[in-house]
């Protein structure tokens, strides 16, 4: 019998025993799956953030980009709520040229 099959027939069985029985089932799932899984996924986006380079776009002024009808209503009116000066270009461009 495979693994693979035994597994199904060990899940199929938890399904139809007492609730209490689906609780082990679903806890030992989280503890052996779910949560090697998350720390899987944590190291693959760590990994990937630092070979991920950080250098800017070159800028290209796209006229139906970045239209200003009025300013926002903090700051100096032209910088977004959330704005980053490394990533989020102005209309005439970028603030710094580096970072």
């Amino acid at each position: 019998m495979s693994a693979a099959l035994a597994a199904r027939r060990v899940l199929a069985a938890a399904s139809h025993s007492s609730k209490e029985g689906g609780a082990k089932t679903w806890k030992m799932l989280t503890i052996v799956l779910a949560i090697p899984g998350v720390g899987v996924c944590m190291a693959n986006a760590y990994m990937k953030a630092r070979a991920h380079s950080h250098e800017q776009l070159e800028f290209v002024p796209y006229h139906h980009l970045r239209i200003r009808t009025k300013k926002f209503p903090w700051g100096d009116g032209n910088h977004t709520l959330f704005h980053n000066s490394h990533t989020n270009p102005l209309p005439e461009g970028y603030e710094s040229s580096h970072h």
